[in-house]
């Protein structure tokens, strides 16, 4: 599948743009990476959510976005069809989120020679989910280990979104109750394993 590709023209001052990217990076957990020789930022992690990987660049008033998961034996992923549906979504809806941040009027400010006051992305809604998810989790571990597992990774990408956010505190607890369902998971797929062979 190809990338995910999207210009958007802004017609916004260099650093207003660089900020809201900066921002948007942080509180997703993006660093610089490398992918197959290409400068990138990267975040996600191998075990529980995949890698997502974003370039951007801003000239001439365009911003250039490029987007993408690591997929099966290291090709890129984009952000549409179905497989990894579940980590696709997610990263589409914040770069959404993102261009709407990135589309507020700032013209009023921009005369006052002070500080411009913006609306940053805040990915509270993630970390509702992300709360949500790792309930969901735990009470599945004791009854469906593998639909506890699903949930859980969906849980545990969704407070890593969410980190960042005005819901931070959410968030980590969402992951931490994902974790504990994966382990409760775990646990009850070994004691049926075990009761089975007796």
């Amino acid at each position: 599948m190809a990338r995910y590709v999207r210009d958007l023209v802004l017609n916004k001052p260099d650093d207003f743009v660089s900020f809201m990217m900066n921002d948007y990076l942080q509180k997703n957990k993006f660093s610089m990476s490398d992918w197959k020789g290409e400068p990138a930022y990267r975040a996600g992690d191998v075990m529980m959510e995949g890698y997502k990987y974003l370039k951007w660049s801003y000239s001439n008033g365009t911003l250039h976005v490029e987007a993408w998961l690591k997929g099966s034996f290291g090709k890129e992923m984009g952000l549409t069809g179905f497989v990894a549906t579940f980590q696709k979504k997610p990263f589409r809806d914040s770069l959404e989120q993102l261009y709407s941040a990135l589309q507020q009027d700032i013209s009023q400010a921009q005369g006052s020679g002070g500080a411009i006051p913006v609306q940053t992305v805040d990915n509270s809604s993630a970390a509702t989910m992300a709360l949500v998810f790792g309930i969901i989790s735990v009470i599945l571990g004791f009854i469906w280990p593998l639909g506890a597992i699903i949930v859980a990774v969906l849980g545990y990408s969704r407070a890593r979104m969410g980190s960042g956010s005005s819901k931070a505190g959410m968030a980590k607890a969402g992951q931490i109750l994902s974790i504990i369902g994966v382990v409760i998971a775990f646990v009850m797929w070994v004691l049926n394993i075990i009761i089975l062979f007796l």
